[in-house]
């Protein structure tokens, strides 16, 4: 499926200005169908998927307790 660069600012929840200049330094890949510019949805299947690890693996070391410290002293 192809997104013309509003929808596609839309579904990555950036600004359309931010779109641009991705497209300008060619880190998103366009095709152009006459008059406007179109990208293809699918490649940012991988950005999603690790976007979605990292996330899980930030939640997994929030929950993880320190380890306990044998080398403190009760000053008390």
């Amino acid at each position: 499926m192809y997104l013309t660069l509003e929808e596609t600012a839309d579904y990555l929840d950036i600004e359309i200005s931010e779109i641009y200049r991705l497209v300008r330094e060619k880190q998103i890949r366009t095709v152009s169908d006459g008059e406007k510019l179109l990208v293809n949805k699918q490649q940012f299947n991988l950005y999603f998927k690790s976007l979605e690890a990292y996330k899980i693996e930030i939640q997994n070391y929030l929950n993880e307790l320190p380890p306990e410290d044998d080398d403190i002293k009760d000053e008390d």
